[in-house]
């Protein structure tokens, strides 16, 4: 139960742990105290709540990721009717990883258990430590992750709690919401102070940065990108947002390339912890693939070539019932059936794909067959799995990366497709054209560089530069064979979604500041009722807060200026 107290609370042998299997050669040194399980401030190690902070940060992004994939069709989701898909006991987890631990591990929508210390309490738990200290990279590292933590927490439920958050020592139980707008300038502001304090000269350095391993240079650089986004991302309402977005790119201290990519590095310890990337601890097990892939991704990708779809899916089976082998009651039973009707006027694939490519389409509910080693599985991007040689083999626990993959937060491909983005509001669209092109290109060139991971693979399936360069050049050609400007955001915004697989966050944004793209494949359902413009507030933040009341799905956030749904997005 959340009554977001205060308690500085925190598993110190997990978190121990957890450092030494992310940053390989490394010792942490803890002075521990005698209950090393009920550690307060004045007794901690700022090292210790770093690590627990950026722990929780890669697991509340991935969550947060993945649900916003689903509903964006990068990922599959499961539910015919929007307003009910996603209960408000859903996100007591990314709440509890974001504001401070209940106690309780929480089992995502595939059974893969987490526990969280809660981020925004560790941070409120550094922060004295860390000033007292003059630890100033400490707080700055904290404050990049406080920044994105409550904007995300914005973008999918609105108004929170954050002024009066965690102020339960003071007898503060019901703290009252912030407005959006608010909270999204406080992230500036911590922000702005981050990049102060990272130039500044500390009494000690974190001993461990998960992130870029003391490269400061790149954390200021991660924060001025994440100042992009926050422009970008109010550019509906804030008329000089595009110009301060702007200012920074004419700066030209932000991501732009690879290796300064915003990204969060996972494990292959399956036990005491488990910290692989959850993707491959859920689908890489004894039964076979748990989780189904997005049918409308897997289709986009087929059909146009392109060179990253042996790294993010790894297919088990060389053919989908219904495709190019008969239809099977058993394991697809959608491959016995006919195509709705709106499916069928507007053109899309209903239930399987060509080449093994096995999946789901979108909403789609029915119930789970016998097909864990026949669906595709998640491939070595971004989920350290295998790569997709050809082999046709089922998945089992070990198998490729051992689960050594990334969440990733904000990378340089991505920074690009925001470049674009602005170029299309300011009608430059040869400065649109440039940004897709290297947004294409730059994503292409991380995600080759996965196959790596997988020492089996037979690697002579990878693309070639030919190939490569054919796809950008296909790519930037169709853009330029546009007459309307929808057809240029669909351009755009089919190929940001290519490159967000991994984490949904900026293209459920995205849609909802754009519409596009518009070309997305509907629910199965064909009065799926409206799109989720805000995600409900979790049960137990309205259960535990008498300051906040549960609210529907239509409940816009405070940017999102577009028209109500169902006329806004589009596709439904």
């Amino acid at each position: 139960m959340i009554k977001l107290r205060l308690s500085y609370k925190i598993s110190i042998v997990t978190t121990l742990i957890l450092g030494l299997l992310f940053i390989s050669c490394e010792s942490t040194e803890l002075d521990l105290a005698n209950d090393p399980n009920q550690l307060t401030p004045e007794q901690s190690n700022p090292d210790l709540f770093l690590n627990s902070i950026q722990v929780d940060f890669g697991k509340v992004v991935e969550r947060f990721g993945a649900i916003a994939g689903q509903v964006t069709r990068i990922d599959y989701m499961n539910g015919r009717d929007y307003p009910n898909t996603y209960s408000p006991a859903d996100f007591n987890d990314v709440w509890s990883g974001s504001y401070q631990s209940t106690g309780v591990s929480f089992n995502d929508q595939f059974g893969h258990s987490q526990t969280f210390n809660g981020i925004l309490a560790d941070i409120r738990a550094l922060t004295p430590l860390a000033e007292e200290g003059e630890l100033y990279r400490h707080t700055a590292i904290s404050q990049v992750i406080e920044a994105y933590t409550i904007v995300t927490l914005v973008d999918f439920f609105g108004d929170i709690p954050y002024t009066e958050a965690l102020q339960a020592n003071i007898g503060n139980f019901n703290p009252e919401p912030d407005a959006g707008n608010v909270v999204y300038q406080a992230a500036l502001n911590l922000l702005e102070d981050a990049i102060v304090n990272f130039g500044r000269t500390p009494q000690n350095d974190p001993i461990n940065d998960f992130f870029y391993d003391g490269d400061w240079d790149k954390w200021i650089k991660a924060a001025n990108t994440l100042r992009m986004k926050i422009y970008l991302q109010q550019r509906l309402v804030d008329s000089d947002a595009i110009s301060s977005f702007n200012a920074i790119v004419t700066a030209g201290n932000y991501i732009q390339t690879v290796d300064e990519d915003f990204q969060f590095t996972w494990g292959t310890n399956v036990i005491q912890p488990d910290n692989r990337h959850p993707r491959y601890a859920n689908n890489y097990e004894g039964d076979g693939a748990d989780e189904y892939m997005s049918n409308w991704l897997m289709n986009l990708m087929l059909t146009t070539d392109d060179p990253r779809i042996r790294y993010y899916y790894y297919r088990q089976t060389n053919a989908v019932p219904g495709a190019e082998i008969a239809p099977n009651e058993e394991t697809l039973s959608c491959s016995l059936e006919s195509a709705p009707q709106h499916y069928i006027d507007g053109g899309f694939t209903f239930c399987f794909l060509n080449s093994g490519y096995w999946g789901r389409d979108h909403g789609d509910d029915d119930g789970i067959p016998p097909d864990g080693f026949l669906r595709t599985n998640f491939g070595v991007y971004p989920a350290g799995g295998r790569f997709d040689d050809s082999s046709f083999e089922g998945t089992s626990q070990g198998d490729g990366g051992q689960g050594a993959g990334i969440t990733p937060i904000m990378l340089s491909s991505w920074v690009d497709f925001m470049i674009a983005e602005v170029a299309m509001e300011e009608m430059n669209i040869m400065a649109a054209r440039t940004a897709l092109s290297n947004g294409i290109t730059k994503s292409i060139t991380k995600v080759q560089t996965f196959s790596s991971l997988d020492p089996s693979a037979n690697l002579s399936f990878e693309p070639d530069a030919t190939a490569v360069s054919n796809f950008v050049n296909e790519r930037t050609s169709s853009f330029d064979a546009a007459t309307t400007d929808q057809e240029r955001w669909n351009a755009i915004a089919q190929q940001y979604w290519v490159a967000l697989f991994g984490n949904g966050v900026d293209a459920y944004n995205f849609y909802r500041r754009t519409g596009y793209p518009n070309t997305l494949q509907p629910n199965v359902e064909p009065n799926p009722g409206n799109f989720i413009r805000s995600f409900p507030y979790p049960a137990d933040l309205t259960t535990n807060n008498s300051s906040v009341s549960p609210k529907d799905t239509n409940q816009k956030v405070f940017w999102d200026n577009n028209p109500d749904s169902p006329t806004f997005p589009s596709s439904n």
